[in-house]
């Protein structure tokens, strides 16, 4: 992760409240220790249980901006664990699908042409990371509930999955997050195709989460009714991460 700005104290509330100290300490460098990290852990799962509770509401969107508010894309740092500037990635775009299964009815294999011929929603909103940059971008694609709607999930299903082929990166959702109205499995950025370096073919989207809930690279959706674990998430991090 690069580009970091200085927290102000307003960020350090809103990182160690929302986000909680496990992010906190991992984003400024240090993890705490072994002998801090289970205390920081039990302190993520209260954060996780509020937000998950209490925070979020379907009826609440996070603010919209102007296009000509926009971060320049300079000042949007691109992150992933294993992009390099050749764009070397394990997959071919043309013949690159998503899987949507799991606990669902009827399990889709979707090309990219598929998905963006669904009812698409495009919004310019305010980027957050767990490192306390934030950025302005203008973000297209298809909500997640749209495909919901199209594989229909079982009365068992209570979270999601999210996976990618960034080196098995992967992290998981509930579901009322996941069909929030503003939630978007995105394939434009800055009413361009979505290039590498921001999780071309195909990348989760919510002004609602920080940034590292927001899966880049999508290969698999999958509903389940147990809580998935997650790459950064398995190491301390917040499992809602919501704002």
């Amino acid at each position: 992760m690069t580009n970091r700005l200085p927290l102000g104290r307003r960020d350090f509330f809103r990182l160690g409240l929302v986000a909680g100290p496990a992010a906190l300490v991992t984003a400024c460098g240090w993890d705490g220790g072994p002998l801090l990290q289970p205390k920081l852990r039990a302190f993520s799962r209260i954060n996780d249980w509020v937000g998950e509770k209490v925070l979020l509401s379907t009826s609440r969107l996070a603010p919209e901006y102007p296009v000509s508010a926009r971060t320049p894309v300079t000042n949007f740092p691109a992150y992933s664990i294993t992009y390099n500037d050749t764009g070397s990635f394990p997959y071919s775009k043309a013949n690159w699908k998503l899987d949507v299964g799991g606990l669902v009815s009827k399990p889709l294999r979707l090309s990219q042409a598929q998905i963006e011929a669904l009812p698409r929603l495009t919004y310019t909103v305010k980027h957050h990371c767990v490192e306390g940059w934030t950025a302005i971008a203008t973000w297209t694609g298809v909500r997640l509930s749209t495909v919901a709607e199209l594989v229909h999930p079982t009365a068992e299903a209570r979270y999601i999955r999210f996976d990618s082929f960034d080196q098995g990166y992967s992290n998981g959702w509930d579901l009322a997050s996941a069909m929030h109205r503003q939630t978007i499995l995105a394939y434009a950025y800055n009413d361009r195709p979505l290039m590498m370096n921001h999780g071309a073919p195909l990348r989760l989207y919510s002004p609602i989460k920080l940034g590292y809930k927001l899966t880049k690279y999508l290969t698999k959706v999958t509903f389940t009714a147990e809580r998935p674990g997650g790459y950064w998430e398995d190491q301390g991090y917040p499992w809602f991460g919501g704002l």
